[in-house]
């Protein structure tokens, strides 16, 4: 995993430097988000592993899976990955990519964990709380853990805010054991 970040991390800067310079961060970020599902896929993960599939035939591969959801230039930089052997690595460019664009914008991607299911009307009156708290602007994304049997935690990097029953629980179990 180390190895293939290491070799992926200068594929994710020049992308997002093109992307920066020509003022097309976000749209870009869907259409990697877009590649790298396409090649995370079992299908896909396969050819690209395949001797027998030619550079060419997997570019063509990316194009018909993706259609109009990726422009020129991308399917430039997916003509560049394959003819390096590099379109594996597709996964961890899109990770690295989208974390130099929220360095750029200045936020930061928070897990919201919630006992219970929470609509986005809840997602909302929370995000501005929880950017105060973190002192960051805040991309958020929302999962559900019965096993907190109440409340929410929140992974922002790497602090996190525990406002669980199921945290309460431990850091009195703790405190009683100490």
């Amino acid at each position: 995993m180390a190895e293939s970040v290491t070799i992926a991390r200068p594929y994710a800067e020049a992308l997002f430097r093109a992307a920066k310079e020509s003022g097309n961060l976000a749209k870009w970020a869907e259409q990697v988000a877009t590649l790298a599902q396409v090649a995370a896929s079992p299908e896909v993960h396969a050819a690209i592993g395949d001797p027998n599939v030619a550079a060419p035939q997997l570019v063509d591969l990316f194009r018909s899976a993706c259609g109009t959801a990726v422009d020129a230039e991308l399917a430039n930089f997916i003509q560049l990955l394959s003819n390096n052997d590099r379109l594996g690595l597709l996964p961890e460019i899109a990770g690295l990519y989208e974390s130099y664009k929220r360095a750029e914008e200045g936020t930061k991607q928070a897990e919201i964990i919630s006992a219970f299911p929470i609509d986005d009307n809840q997602v909302k009156a929370l995000v501005p709380q929880l950017e105060s708290v973190f002192k960051t602007k805040l991309e958020t994304s929302v999962s559900v853990d019965p096993t907190l049997i109440g409340g929410i935690k929140v992974i922002v990097g790497d602090q996190m805010l525990d406002a669980s029953v199921r945290g309460k629980l431990d850091a009195m179990a703790t405190a009683l054991n100490n």
